[in-house]
Protein backbone atom coordinates (compact mmCIF):
# COMPACT_ATOMS: atom_id res chain seq x y z
CA UNK A 1 0.00 0.00 0.00
CA UNK A 2 2.77 2.35 0.70
CA UNK A 3 4.72 1.28 -2.61
CA UNK A 4 1.39 2.19 -4.68
CA UNK A 5 0.95 5.54 -2.55
CA UNK A 6 4.59 6.60 -3.02
CA UNK A 7 4.67 5.47 -6.59
CA UNK A 8 1.38 7.82 -7.58
CA UNK A 9 2.93 10.73 -5.73
CA UNK A 10 3.58 13.66 -7.68
CA UNK A 11 7.10 15.37 -8.81
CA UNK A 12 6.59 18.10 -6.85
CA UNK A 13 4.57 18.14 -4.03
CA UNK A 14 5.18 21.66 -2.03
CA UNK A 15 2.67 24.11 -3.10
CA UNK A 16 4.65 26.91 -2.93
CA UNK A 17 6.99 25.46 -5.51
CA UNK A 18 4.17 24.63 -7.76
CA UNK A 19 3.13 28.28 -7.12
CA UNK A 20 6.40 29.29 -8.49
CA UNK A 21 6.59 27.16 -11.13
CA UNK A 22 2.85 28.32 -12.03
CA UNK A 23 4.05 31.64 -12.68
CA UNK A 24 7.33 31.25 -14.31
CA UNK A 25 5.23 29.78 -16.87
CA UNK A 26 2.85 32.74 -16.83
CA UNK A 27 5.80 34.90 -17.11
CA UNK A 28 7.62 32.88 -20.15
CA UNK A 29 4.32 33.40 -21.81
CA UNK A 30 3.78 36.86 -21.69
CA UNK A 31 7.33 37.64 -22.36
CA UNK A 32 6.73 35.76 -25.76
CA UNK A 33 3.48 37.01 -26.15
CA UNK A 34 5.25 41.02 -26.30
CA UNK A 35 7.86 39.28 -28.00
CA UNK A 36 9.25 41.73 -31.29
CA UNK A 37 10.58 37.99 -33.09
CA UNK A 38 8.60 36.88 -35.81
CA UNK A 39 8.19 32.83 -34.73
CA UNK A 40 6.58 34.21 -31.49
CA UNK A 41 4.01 36.50 -33.77
CA UNK A 42 3.05 33.68 -35.75
CA UNK A 43 2.82 31.51 -33.19
CA UNK A 44 0.57 33.78 -31.73
CA UNK A 45 -1.54 34.35 -33.87
CA UNK A 46 -2.53 30.96 -33.99
CA UNK A 47 -2.43 29.86 -30.68
CA UNK A 48 -4.11 32.19 -27.76
CA UNK A 49 -1.66 33.19 -25.22
CA UNK A 50 -4.47 32.23 -22.79
CA UNK A 51 -4.90 29.29 -24.22
CA UNK A 52 -0.73 28.38 -23.16
CA UNK A 53 -1.27 29.74 -19.86
CA UNK A 54 -4.10 26.95 -18.88
CA UNK A 55 -2.61 24.29 -21.08
CA UNK A 56 0.82 23.94 -20.06
CA UNK A 57 -0.15 23.43 -16.21
CA UNK A 58 -2.23 20.24 -17.67
CA UNK A 59 0.22 18.75 -19.12
CA UNK A 60 2.29 18.76 -15.86
CA UNK A 61 -0.78 17.19 -14.21
CA UNK A 62 -0.96 14.89 -16.67
CA UNK A 63 2.87 13.46 -16.41
CA UNK A 64 2.09 13.58 -12.90
CA UNK A 65 4.86 16.36 -12.06
CA UNK A 66 2.20 18.35 -10.16
CA UNK A 67 -1.11 16.93 -8.80
CA UNK A 68 -3.67 19.70 -9.18
CA UNK A 69 -5.97 17.73 -7.28
CA UNK A 70 -4.03 17.31 -3.84
CA UNK A 71 -2.55 20.99 -4.67
CA UNK A 72 -4.31 23.66 -2.36
CA UNK A 73 -3.75 26.58 -4.79
CA UNK A 74 -6.94 26.38 -7.01
CA UNK A 75 -8.82 26.57 -3.65
CA UNK A 76 -6.69 29.62 -3.13
CA UNK A 77 -7.07 31.21 -6.56
CA UNK A 78 -10.96 30.68 -6.66
CA UNK A 79 -11.37 31.84 -2.75
CA UNK A 80 -8.72 34.44 -2.64
CA UNK A 81 -8.23 35.83 -6.18
CA UNK A 82 -11.32 35.38 -8.18
CA UNK A 83 -13.23 37.97 -5.64
CA UNK A 84 -10.38 40.43 -5.64
CA UNK A 85 -10.56 40.08 -9.56
CA UNK A 86 -14.09 40.83 -9.32
CA UNK A 87 -14.36 43.45 -7.60
CA UNK A 88 -11.15 45.02 -9.50
CA UNK A 89 -12.82 43.97 -12.77
CA UNK A 90 -16.61 45.80 -11.53
CA UNK A 91 -14.93 49.21 -9.96
CA UNK A 92 -14.58 50.81 -12.77
CA UNK A 93 -17.67 48.86 -15.01
CA UNK A 94 -19.78 51.03 -17.85
CA UNK A 95 -22.80 49.92 -16.72
CA UNK A 96 -24.15 52.47 -19.84
CA UNK A 97 -22.25 50.50 -22.03
CA UNK A 98 -23.41 47.07 -20.80
CA UNK A 99 -26.92 48.08 -20.95
CA UNK A 100 -26.11 49.06 -24.80
CA UNK A 101 -25.06 45.54 -25.58
CA UNK A 102 -28.69 44.91 -25.82
CA UNK A 103 -30.84 41.50 -25.03
CA UNK A 104 -28.62 39.15 -27.04
CA UNK A 105 -25.90 38.07 -24.18
CA UNK A 106 -29.21 36.94 -22.25
CA UNK A 107 -30.39 35.43 -25.07
CA UNK A 108 -27.94 33.34 -25.84
CA UNK A 109 -26.97 32.53 -21.94
CA UNK A 110 -30.28 31.01 -22.17
CA UNK A 111 -30.10 29.27 -25.40
CA UNK A 112 -26.83 27.63 -23.46
CA UNK A 113 -29.14 26.47 -20.50
CA UNK A 114 -31.41 25.00 -22.67
CA UNK A 115 -28.64 23.16 -24.13
CA UNK A 116 -27.59 21.50 -21.26
CA UNK A 117 -31.07 20.67 -20.20
CA UNK A 118 -31.98 18.90 -23.39
CA UNK A 119 -28.60 17.76 -24.02
CA UNK A 120 -28.30 15.31 -21.16
CA UNK A 121 -31.46 12.73 -22.17
CA UNK A 122 -30.31 13.32 -26.10
CA UNK A 123 -26.64 12.09 -25.50
CA UNK A 124 -28.08 9.36 -23.30
CA UNK A 125 -30.80 8.31 -25.80
CA UNK A 126 -27.91 8.91 -29.05
CA UNK A 127 -25.28 6.91 -26.63
CA UNK A 128 -27.84 4.38 -26.02
CA UNK A 129 -28.22 3.53 -29.73
CA UNK A 130 -24.41 2.18 -30.57
CA UNK A 131 -24.13 0.86 -27.25
CA UNK A 132 -27.05 0.68 -24.41
CA UNK A 133 -24.89 -0.18 -21.82
CA UNK A 134 -22.76 3.20 -21.04
CA UNK A 135 -25.68 4.58 -19.90
CA UNK A 136 -28.18 1.90 -18.43
CA UNK A 137 -28.27 1.34 -14.93
CA UNK A 138 -29.43 3.85 -12.20
CA UNK A 139 -27.08 5.11 -11.02
CA UNK A 140 -25.45 6.50 -14.26
CA UNK A 141 -28.27 9.30 -14.87
CA UNK A 142 -28.20 10.27 -11.46
CA UNK A 143 -24.27 11.00 -11.68
CA UNK A 144 -24.84 12.57 -14.97
CA UNK A 145 -27.42 14.88 -13.18
CA UNK A 146 -24.44 16.06 -11.15
CA UNK A 147 -22.90 17.22 -14.36
CA UNK A 148 -25.99 18.81 -14.91
CA UNK A 149 -25.27 20.76 -11.61
CA UNK A 150 -21.90 21.66 -12.57
CA UNK A 151 -22.76 23.07 -16.19
CA UNK A 152 -25.41 25.39 -15.04
CA UNK A 153 -24.17 27.61 -12.46
CA UNK A 154 -21.23 25.92 -10.90
CA UNK A 155 -20.18 23.58 -8.09
CA UNK A 156 -23.02 25.12 -5.83
CA UNK A 157 -25.37 23.46 -8.20
CA UNK A 158 -23.54 20.37 -8.67
CA UNK A 159 -23.55 19.64 -4.59
CA UNK A 160 -27.08 20.39 -4.62
CA UNK A 161 -27.97 17.69 -7.64
CA UNK A 162 -25.61 14.94 -5.87
CA UNK A 163 -28.02 15.76 -2.60
CA UNK A 164 -31.02 15.97 -4.51
CA UNK A 165 -30.47 12.19 -6.59
CA UNK A 166 -28.54 11.19 -4.66
CA UNK A 167 -25.46 9.32 -6.85
CA UNK A 168 -22.98 7.02 -5.33
CA UNK A 169 -19.32 7.78 -4.75
CA UNK A 170 -17.78 5.91 -7.47
CA UNK A 171 -20.04 7.28 -9.75
CA UNK A 172 -19.65 10.93 -8.61
CA UNK A 173 -16.04 10.79 -8.60
CA UNK A 174 -16.94 9.96 -12.38
CA UNK A 175 -18.53 12.51 -13.26
CA UNK A 176 -16.81 15.08 -11.69
CA UNK A 177 -13.37 13.95 -14.31
CA UNK A 178 -16.04 14.20 -17.20
CA UNK A 179 -17.65 17.53 -16.07
CA UNK A 180 -13.93 18.68 -16.03
CA UNK A 181 -12.14 17.46 -19.36
CA UNK A 182 -15.29 17.98 -21.43
CA UNK A 183 -16.23 21.29 -19.76
CA UNK A 184 -12.07 22.45 -20.24
CA UNK A 185 -12.04 21.17 -23.58
CA UNK A 186 -15.08 23.35 -24.69
CA UNK A 187 -13.31 26.27 -22.63
CA UNK A 188 -9.95 25.60 -24.87
CA UNK A 189 -11.62 26.32 -28.20
CA UNK A 190 -13.86 28.94 -26.61
CA UNK A 191 -9.84 30.32 -25.76
CA UNK A 192 -9.07 30.14 -29.30
CA UNK A 193 -11.68 31.46 -30.96
CA UNK A 194 -11.43 34.68 -28.84
CA UNK A 195 -8.45 35.65 -31.02
CA UNK A 196 -10.85 34.55 -34.19
CA UNK A 197 -13.67 36.92 -33.18
CA UNK A 198 -13.92 38.75 -35.97
CA UNK A 199 -13.50 36.47 -38.86
CA UNK A 200 -16.30 34.43 -36.60
CA UNK A 201 -19.00 37.57 -36.69
CA UNK A 202 -18.58 38.11 -40.45
CA UNK A 203 -19.22 34.31 -40.73
CA UNK A 204 -22.49 34.98 -38.56
CA UNK A 205 -23.02 38.51 -39.99
CA UNK A 206 -23.30 39.46 -36.65
CA UNK A 207 -22.98 43.14 -35.47
CA UNK A 208 -20.22 43.61 -33.06
CA UNK A 209 -20.34 47.51 -32.92
CA UNK A 210 -22.08 47.69 -29.23
CA UNK A 211 -19.35 45.19 -27.79
CA UNK A 212 -16.76 47.72 -29.82
CA UNK A 213 -17.79 50.63 -28.22
CA UNK A 214 -17.90 49.47 -24.81
CA UNK A 215 -14.30 48.46 -25.26
CA UNK A 216 -13.41 52.08 -26.90
CA UNK A 217 -15.38 53.84 -24.42
CA UNK A 218 -13.27 51.78 -21.13
CA UNK A 219 -9.93 52.36 -22.96
CA UNK A 220 -11.09 56.20 -23.24
CA UNK A 221 -11.91 56.15 -19.43
CA UNK A 222 -8.79 54.57 -18.46
CA UNK A 223 -6.73 57.13 -20.22
CA UNK A 224 -8.44 59.97 -19.13
CA UNK A 225 -7.42 58.77 -15.39
CA UNK A 226 -4.60 56.88 -16.22
CA UNK A 227 -1.29 58.09 -13.56
CA UNK A 228 1.95 56.27 -12.46
CA UNK A 229 1.12 53.61 -9.85
CA UNK A 230 2.52 55.00 -6.22
CA UNK A 231 3.22 52.72 -3.35
CA UNK A 232 0.05 54.65 -1.76
CA UNK A 233 -2.23 54.16 -4.71
CA UNK A 234 -1.34 50.41 -4.96
CA UNK A 235 -1.54 49.43 -1.47
CA UNK A 236 -5.21 51.56 -1.59
CA UNK A 237 -6.18 49.20 -3.95
CA UNK A 238 -5.17 46.56 -2.64
CA UNK A 239 -6.58 47.24 0.81
CA UNK A 240 -10.01 47.73 -1.63
CA UNK A 241 -10.04 44.67 -3.24
CA UNK A 242 -8.66 42.16 -0.53
CA UNK A 243 -10.60 44.03 1.92
CA UNK A 244 -13.91 43.63 0.02
CA UNK A 245 -13.27 39.78 -0.17
CA UNK A 246 -12.41 39.40 3.44
CA UNK A 247 -15.65 41.39 4.21
CA UNK A 248 -17.28 39.04 1.49
CA UNK A 249 -16.18 35.98 3.26
CA UNK A 250 -17.12 36.73 6.82
CA UNK A 251 -20.74 38.00 5.29
CA UNK A 252 -20.90 35.12 3.53
CA UNK A 253 -19.77 32.49 6.22
CA UNK A 254 -23.02 34.24 8.06
CA UNK A 255 -25.78 34.49 5.67
CA UNK A 256 -25.31 30.92 4.21
CA UNK A 257 -25.78 28.34 7.44
CA UNK A 258 -28.31 30.90 8.98
CA UNK A 259 -30.70 30.68 5.76
CA UNK A 260 -29.81 26.72 5.50
CA UNK A 261 -30.78 27.03 9.18
CA UNK A 262 -33.73 28.76 9.07
CA UNK A 263 -34.79 28.41 5.40
CA UNK A 264 -33.37 25.06 4.07
CA UNK A 265 -35.56 24.90 0.65
CA UNK A 266 -33.57 28.07 -0.82
CA UNK A 267 -31.01 25.93 -1.22
CA UNK A 268 -32.46 25.27 -4.68
CA UNK A 269 -31.28 28.62 -5.30
CA UNK A 270 -27.66 28.12 -4.27
CA UNK A 271 -28.58 30.36 -1.60
CA UNK A 272 -27.23 27.65 1.01
CA UNK A 273 -23.91 28.16 -0.45
CA UNK A 274 -20.79 30.71 0.98
CA UNK A 275 -19.13 30.68 -2.59
CA UNK A 276 -22.14 32.00 -4.04
CA UNK A 277 -22.58 34.33 -1.69
CA UNK A 278 -19.10 34.82 -1.75
CA UNK A 279 -19.45 35.66 -5.50
CA UNK A 280 -22.73 37.68 -5.64
CA UNK A 281 -21.27 39.77 -2.46
CA UNK A 282 -17.86 40.70 -4.27
CA UNK A 283 -19.43 41.94 -7.34
CA UNK A 284 -21.94 43.45 -5.82
CA UNK A 285 -19.83 45.65 -3.54
CA UNK A 286 -17.71 46.28 -6.47
CA UNK A 287 -20.25 47.31 -8.65
CA UNK A 288 -21.18 49.73 -5.83
CA UNK A 289 -18.05 51.41 -5.70
CA UNK A 290 -18.12 51.73 -9.29
CA UNK A 291 -20.15 54.82 -8.25
CA UNK A 292 -17.53 56.80 -6.04
CA UNK A 293 -14.58 58.17 -6.63
CA UNK A 294 -12.61 54.93 -6.18
CA UNK A 295 -13.37 54.26 -9.82
CA UNK A 296 -10.55 56.19 -10.34
CA UNK A 297 -8.13 53.45 -9.06
CA UNK A 298 -8.74 52.05 -12.75
CA UNK A 299 -6.12 54.60 -13.21
CA UNK A 300 -3.68 53.14 -11.57
CA UNK A 301 -4.23 49.67 -12.95
CA UNK A 302 -7.11 47.98 -11.70
CA UNK A 303 -7.94 45.61 -14.08
CA UNK A 304 -4.69 44.91 -15.15
CA UNK A 305 -3.87 43.66 -11.80
CA UNK A 306 -7.47 41.60 -12.09
CA UNK A 307 -6.22 39.99 -15.32
CA UNK A 308 -3.35 38.98 -13.31
CA UNK A 309 -4.94 37.30 -10.90
CA UNK A 310 -7.00 36.08 -13.01
CA UNK A 311 -4.49 34.45 -14.87
CA UNK A 312 -3.50 32.51 -12.05
CA UNK A 313 -6.84 31.38 -11.74
CA UNK A 314 -6.83 30.18 -15.17
CA UNK A 315 -3.45 28.20 -14.30
CA UNK A 316 -4.77 26.68 -11.37
CA UNK A 317 -7.87 25.42 -13.47
CA UNK A 318 -5.82 23.72 -15.89
CA UNK A 319 -3.63 22.01 -13.32
CA UNK A 320 -6.55 20.08 -12.18
CA UNK A 321 -7.13 18.34 -15.80
CA UNK A 322 -5.48 14.73 -16.81
CA UNK A 323 -5.80 13.95 -20.50
CA UNK A 324 -5.41 10.61 -20.10
CA UNK A 325 -8.48 10.27 -17.92
CA UNK A 326 -9.92 9.82 -21.20
CA UNK A 327 -9.24 6.44 -21.57
CA UNK A 328 -10.25 5.21 -17.81
CA UNK A 329 -13.95 5.13 -19.09
CA UNK A 330 -14.28 6.12 -22.34
CA UNK A 331 -17.64 5.40 -23.24
CA UNK A 332 -18.95 7.69 -20.79
CA UNK A 333 -16.77 10.59 -22.00
CA UNK A 334 -18.15 9.51 -25.26
CA UNK A 335 -21.68 10.47 -23.42
CA UNK A 336 -20.27 13.72 -22.03
CA UNK A 337 -18.90 14.75 -25.40
CA UNK A 338 -22.17 14.29 -27.32
CA UNK A 339 -24.23 16.50 -24.59
CA UNK A 340 -21.20 19.12 -25.16
CA UNK A 341 -22.10 19.27 -28.78
CA UNK A 342 -25.68 19.77 -28.14
CA UNK A 343 -25.04 22.40 -26.51
CA UNK A 344 -23.00 23.70 -28.62
CA UNK A 345 -25.26 23.16 -31.17
CA UNK A 346 -28.70 25.04 -30.32
CA UNK A 347 -25.78 27.98 -28.99
CA UNK A 348 -24.44 27.97 -32.46
CA UNK A 349 -27.69 28.04 -34.17
CA UNK A 350 -29.51 30.27 -31.86
CA UNK A 351 -26.29 32.89 -32.85
CA UNK A 352 -26.57 32.03 -36.19
CA UNK A 353 -30.69 33.39 -36.13
CA UNK A 354 -30.34 36.09 -34.22
CA UNK A 355 -26.85 36.98 -35.91
CA UNK A 356 -25.19 37.12 -31.96
CA UNK A 357 -21.81 38.19 -31.95
CA UNK A 358 -19.62 35.16 -30.76
CA UNK A 359 -18.90 36.90 -27.57
CA UNK A 360 -21.96 36.36 -26.31
CA UNK A 361 -21.75 32.39 -27.74
CA UNK A 362 -19.06 32.25 -25.53
CA UNK A 363 -19.82 34.22 -22.57
CA UNK A 364 -23.39 32.84 -22.94
CA UNK A 365 -22.07 29.45 -22.62
CA UNK A 366 -19.52 29.96 -20.23
CA UNK A 367 -21.91 31.43 -17.85
CA UNK A 368 -23.71 27.91 -17.59
CA UNK A 369 -20.43 25.81 -17.90
CA UNK A 370 -18.19 27.59 -16.27
CA UNK A 371 -19.80 29.85 -13.79
CA UNK A 372 -17.81 32.47 -12.03
CA UNK A 373 -14.80 30.76 -11.79
CA UNK A 374 -14.13 30.55 -15.99
CA UNK A 375 -17.08 32.99 -17.12
CA UNK A 376 -14.77 36.19 -17.07
CA UNK A 377 -11.84 34.32 -17.77
CA UNK A 378 -13.44 33.64 -21.30
CA UNK A 379 -14.94 37.32 -21.22
CA UNK A 380 -11.64 39.09 -20.79
CA UNK A 381 -9.59 36.73 -23.42
CA UNK A 382 -11.79 39.02 -25.79
CA UNK A 383 -10.77 42.28 -23.96
CA UNK A 384 -10.43 42.95 -20.35
CA UNK A 385 -13.33 45.57 -20.08
CA UNK A 386 -15.62 43.21 -21.29
CA UNK A 387 -14.81 40.66 -17.78
CA UNK A 388 -17.95 42.01 -15.91
CA UNK A 389 -20.34 41.00 -18.21
CA UNK A 390 -19.17 37.19 -17.84
CA UNK A 391 -18.96 38.04 -14.08
CA UNK A 392 -22.81 38.83 -14.11
CA UNK A 393 -24.00 36.43 -16.40
CA UNK A 394 -22.20 33.21 -14.18
CA UNK A 395 -24.10 35.25 -11.20
CA UNK A 396 -27.63 34.85 -13.42
CA UNK A 397 -26.43 31.36 -13.57
CA UNK A 398 -26.25 30.79 -10.02
CA UNK A 399 -29.62 31.48 -9.70
CA UNK A 400 -31.65 29.77 -12.68
CA UNK A 401 -29.13 26.47 -12.35
CA UNK A 402 -30.31 24.52 -9.57
CA UNK A 403 -34.07 24.60 -11.36
CA UNK A 404 -32.25 23.82 -14.45
CA UNK A 405 -30.41 20.87 -13.27
CA UNK A 406 -33.29 19.51 -11.48
CA UNK A 407 -35.48 19.40 -14.57
CA UNK A 408 -32.91 17.63 -16.42
CA UNK A 409 -32.28 14.93 -13.77
CA UNK A 410 -35.98 14.27 -14.44
CA UNK A 411 -35.54 14.21 -17.94
CA UNK A 412 -32.42 11.69 -17.87
CA UNK A 413 -33.95 9.36 -15.33
CA UNK A 414 -37.21 9.06 -17.94
CA UNK A 415 -34.30 8.71 -20.80
CA UNK A 416 -33.18 5.93 -18.23
CA UNK A 417 -36.49 4.66 -17.81
CA UNK A 418 -36.65 4.38 -21.95
CA UNK A 419 -33.20 2.65 -22.77
CA UNK A 420 -33.69 0.08 -20.01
Amino acid sequence: MHEEVTENMPLITNDAVVFGLLMIILACVFYTTASPHPFWKRFYSVVPSVLLCYFIPSLLNTFNIINGQTSGLYFMASRYLLPAALVLFTISVDFEGIMKLGPKALIMFFAGTLGIVIGGPAAMFIVSLFDPGIVAGDQVWRGLSTIAGSWIGGGANQAAMLEIFEADPDTFSTMVTVDVIVGNLWMTFLLWGAGRSARLDRTFKADASAIEDLKKRIEDFRLSISRMPTLSSVMMLSGVCFGVTGFSHMSADIIAPWIALNAPGLSTLSLTSSFFWMVVLATTIGLGLSFTRLKELEGVGASRIGSVFIYILVATIGMQMDITSIADNPGIFVAGIVWMLVHISILLVTGKLIKAPFFYTAVGSQANVGGAASAPVVAAAFHDSLAPVGVLLAVLGYAVGTYAAYLCGLLMQWMAGIIS
